[in-house]
């Protein structure tokens, strides 16, 4: 067994502390939050980056290594394990109105860093099993459009202004989450029609993706609502929508005021590791498994997350991603660290 892969393990202390939120009452009720936004940025302050990559026997090692993939299928399981006790919590408890918030940005917290995120590297893979798993956590977060415009849309158009989850220069995150939710959507319509019309289909065929993601969403919805009655279902909704927000606040630090040179009418350059904002913060690395090496995702999206390399000429974020995020949630702080760091970049090339 290669122990380094275990360190990957450590996202499951987020599910702990979530499962501390759901069987307890008071301030533990906000544990989660309280781990994700304080703990780690504060940790992540007083840590230094590991810029440190596998030699490539390290790598080959890795890229063959199952274990790193089945860790990745206990959070599918462990998701949905804990969304059922998420909504059985509220039969068990009577609770003030800021506990069953605390419960639902805990809940809402694994919808976009496990839902999602995780969902986002299974759904890189080609294996169609994978693939099951990554639309699968992407259901419990109703966001399996994800998984159509990411692939199709987003990678193809990063950095560019045809992309609608990748924040411009001195855009707030709080409009970009209108912009980026509405027209990410709708591209994967788009996308989803135009593949279905290159195989002499009609937009209504059973084999249309996004067809398929509604009838799974509303289905999901109509269960909760079955088992669990109206309030609860409000619950879940609501924890769903915190995951998306988690989601495209990533999204916009990941690529914000970074542009790809334009070579033709609607083409530009490849996308290289300087067109996405990168953090090798250990911490935040880990706990979203590798996500924050965002540059070298972007350069080779085939690459799975434990072989992610660090590049020396991407740009760098200031501090790791759950840092960073809050700082996005600050536009003027934001815009003055950033628009510096913007500045610099530009006049280096």
């Amino acid at each position: 067994m290669n122990v380094k892969a275990l360190k990957y393990l450590l996202p499951l202390t987020i599910y702990l502390s979530a499962w501390l939120s759901f069987s307890n009452t008071g301030w533990l009720t906000w544990l989660p939050m309280l781990y994700a936004w304080i703990a780690i940025p504060v940790l992540e302050l007083f840590i230094n980056p590991n810029n440190k990559n596998l030699s490539a026997a390290e790598e080959e090692l890795a890229k063959n290594n199952k274990l790193y993939d089945y860790m990745l299928y206990i959070i599918v399981i462990a998701q949905y394990a804990a969304l059922v006790y998420f909504l059985n919590s509220f039969k068990t408890n009577e609770l003030l109105w800021w506990e069953k918030l605390g419960r639902v940005f805990s809940m809402g917290l694994l919808c976009g860093t496990f839902g999602i995120n995780v969902g986002h590297e299974l759904g890189h893979r080609v294996n169609k099993f994978e693939q099951f798993l990554a639309k699968s956590l992407l259901l419990t977060s109703l966001y399996m459009h994800f998984f159509i415009e990411h692939n199709k849309g987003h990678h193809k158009n990063v950095a560019t202004p045809q992309d609608p989850s990748s924040a411009r220069y001195n855009e707030p995150v709080y409009l970009f989450y209108f912009r980026t939710i509405i027209f990410s959507y709708l591209s994967a319509w788009k996308i989803a029609h135009s593949d279905l019309t290159k195989k002499g289909l009609s937009v209504f065929n059973w084999r249309n993706e996004m067809l398929q993601a509604h009838i799974f969403q509303i289905g999901l919805i109509a269960v909760i609502y079955y088992f669990f009655g109206g309030m609860l279902t409000l619950y879940f909704l609501a924890a769903a929508l915190i995951g998306i927000l988690l989601l495209e606040t990533v999204n916009y630090i990941e690529h914000y005021g970074l542009q790809r040179k334009a070579t033709g009418e609607n083409l530009y350059e490849r996308t290289m590791p300087h067109h996405s904002w990168n953090s090798s913060h250990v911490i935040g690395r880990i706990l979203l498994f590798e996500l924050s090496r965002h540059s070298d995702h972007h350069y080779m999206a085939s690459r799975k997350y434990q072989i992610l390399k660090h590049y020396n000429d991407a740009p760098q974020l200031p501090t790791g991603y759950p840092g960073s995020m809050v700082l996005a949630l600050v536009p003027p702080a934001w815009f003055y660290v950033m628009n510096k760091k913007l500045k610099r970049l530009k006049a280096a090339n």
